[in-house]
């Protein structure tokens, strides 16, 4: 399983970086523990909405579970994330970046702060 990490460089601006998890390819379950507080939030945005440039407001994993959205770092990087995609938001100083739902269906995300 791919994850995004969204930071703040020594350069004080925002950088996405993939890493990933990585599971055993075995016939059962699997569980992966990452540090989580157990904080969520359920978001929703819709069609349209924007944030502008903004530093994340804490470190967070980002599961957008429906809809999509494109994240726009201060030298014109950009992604767009949908359904099953997970960013760490984890540039909490510097410029930050702007959040931005594209498409036509609202944004539904699940928020989950790490300590």
């Amino acid at each position: 399983m791919d994850i995004i990490r969204m930071y703040t460089g020594s350069d004080n601006c925002s950088h996405f970086e993939k890493f990933s998890l990585e599971f055993n390819p075995i016939d059962e379950a699997q569980r992966k523990e990452h540090n989580t507080s157990g904080n969520l939030q359920f978001v929703y945005q819709p069609p349209g909405f924007v944030i502008d440039m903004h530093p994340a407001p804490r470190k967070q994993y980002v599961v957008t579970l429906s809809g999509c959205a494109e994240i726009i770092l201060g030298d014109g990087t950009s992604q767009i994330f949908g359904p099953g995609d997970i960013v760490l938001a984890d540039d909490l100083t510097g410029e930050g970046h702007i959040t931005r739902v594209v498409g036509d269906q609202p944004r539904i995300s699940l928020q989950i702060a790490i300590e």
